[in-house]
């Protein structure tokens, strides 16, 4: 006679075994699982890190004030994010990319202009020219914020510019040898001195003059044609 199959007792308070599904698979999956990542808790986090960094900027934020905001614990924080400069990050990414277009105006001066007043807009009209203040002096004395810096916002925001500069070549408006990341550094660069240093403002009038220089430039026949120029 053939032994009759051995059927497994259910634990203590009607659970299978814990050899049958463990807590970390889900049942007829086979797959292990992490504890899931909640897509309610980051939104509630980077809410919260905002409106702190718009209130008091980097330097008046903590972690342990964000997790209060959010009603989240400070170890759910940190378990996303490693320090409150990384996190700060995220939340100006996210409110930052949105606030700076790709423009085409039809015209290199157009869509240089446009996109300078974007950025001049973004970061003094908004908190976030407060927190990109706050970024850049952390980023000083925190390398791995700085490389997350130029990945997440100087890299994405220059490709999207040097789209401008490949156009205007397409068009003639400028010759093909223009080098487009001069052209960035000059657009950004005296806005950038301007907002650090804040020893005049950002206006409009300059971000025109700033924009009519560098387009008088770059105008075909203005700069010599001897590559060895010194």
């Amino acid at each position: 006679m053939r032994p009759i199959p051995r059927v497994p007792v259910p634990a203590p308070g009607g659970r299978a075994p814990a050899d049958r599904v463990p807590a970390d698979r889900a049942p007829g999956d086979g797959v292990r699982r992490g504890r899931p990542r909640s897509e309610e808790a980051d939104r509630a986090i980077l809410r919260a890190a905002t409106e702190l960094l718009a209130e008091r900027g980097l330097a008046g934020m903590s972690i342990e004030e964000v997790a209060a905001r959010a009603g989240v614990g400070k170890a759910t924080v940190y378990r996303r994010w490693r320090s409150r400069g990384a996190l700060a990050l995220d939340a100006f990414v996210r409110e930052f990319q949105g606030l700076q277009p790709v423009p085409d105006t039809g015209t290199l001066r157009g869509d240089l202009l446009a996109a300078l007043r974007a950025w001049a807009r973004a970061v003094t009209r908004t908190p976030m020219g407060k927190v990109l203040l706050g970024l850049v002096a952390e980023a000083q004395h925190d390398p791995a914020l700085a490389e997350a810096w130029r990945l997440q916002v100087m890299e994405p925001l220059r490709a999207r510019r040097t789209v401008i500069i490949k156009r205007a070549v397409d068009r003639g408006e400028i010759p093909a040898s223009t080098d487009p990341d001069v052209v960035l550094d000059l657009l950004y660069g005296a806005s950038y001195h301007r907002l650090l240093h804040g020893h005049r403002p950002l206006t409009d009038a300059f971000i025109r003059d700033a924009v009519d220089m560098i387009f008088a430039g770059l105008a075909p026949g203005s700069l010599p044609s001897d590559p060895a120029r010194n």
